[in-house]
């Protein structure tokens, strides 16, 4: 949003532009579009969990990097043998980067929970390396964090106009399995499949050696356990998505729907 407002002038900083954009669309409209100031010394973890991403890893970075957050980049590649362990051995070193091998592929779940204890920032988000979902859309779902008014907020892929539509039994599986786990949770999430799920760090760091599921199940189980914490404040804001095909590498099918439905009876 800033860069569409303001461009690519270099010598202003992110400060700069944000007072500056205050004063061009006033206080109200700025909250409106998630035009704010960071605190200082914020810093965001964004932790990737990576499986055979060759095509795509080095590009997400550039995104994240490219949002205009300080950010520590945790990557946690899975067993990948498509060459992406290659290309982040290339990119050990770099200050931004936390960079973990698993030996064998385990699951996004335990790719996750070793990404989650490595965190050191504010704020942590997860952030998918298959392009569906915009780094930009950590501005919004940052902001009622910033202002105290939640501990976790999830992205929701349903309520945002500018999207891709999904195939119909795609949204209807998630539409399902988003009532289910409302249901036992008590929480009103539109979607609970989301990969955009942003917590305070001392939140999940804390849930993190309770976390079981070791693959895709670890977006019910978190949402399951989340919800037993009454004291947590829950927000959910529209993200943009843009769905890639089995062809181009996306990887959850019908069996983890089912495996989704099973754990929301367990947890």
């Amino acid at each position: 949003m800033l860069e569409c407002l303001t461009g690519d002038d270099e010598e202003l900083n992110m400060r700069d532009r944000t007072t500056l954009l205050k004063r061009l669309l006033g206080t109200r409209l700025c909250q409106q579009l998630s035009v704010y100031d960071l605190p200082a010394d914020f810093l965001l973890s964004v932790v990737i969990p990576v499986y055979n991403e060759a095509r795509t890893i080095e590009k997400i970075i550039d995104r994240v990097r490219g949002v205009g957050i300080p950010c520590e980049i945790i990557l946690v590649d899975d067993g990948s043998s498509d060459g992406t362990r290659e290309v982040l051995d290339r990119l050990r070193g770099e200050a931004d980067l936390k960079i973990i091998f698993h030996e064998q592929n385990q699951g996004k779940g335990a790719a996750l929970r070793t990404g989650f204890l490595e965190a050191t920032g504010d704020v942590l988000v997860i952030q998918d390396a298959d392009m569906e979902y915009d780094p930009h859309d950590y501005w919004p779902l940052l902001q009622p964090i910033l202002d105290n008014r939640a501990d976790v907020v999830y992205g929701s892929r349903f309520t945002n106009s500018d999207r891709q539509v999904s195939p119909l039994w795609h949204q209807t599986a998630n539409e399902f399995i988003t009532f289910c786990s409302n249901l036992f949770s008590g929480l009103k999430f539109t979607d609970v499949e989301t990969c955009y799920k942003m917590f305070r760090r001392e939140v999940i760091q804390e849930l993190a050696p309770l976390l079981r599921e070791k693959r895709f199940g670890i977006e019910i189980e978190l949402t399951a356990k989340l919800a037993k914490n009454r004291k947590l404040r829950f927000q959910e804001r529209p993200i943009s998505y843009h769905r890639r095909s089995y062809a181009e590498g996306k990887k959850i099918g019908w069996r983890d729907g089912i495996a989704a439905l099973w754990c929301i009876v367990r947890y």
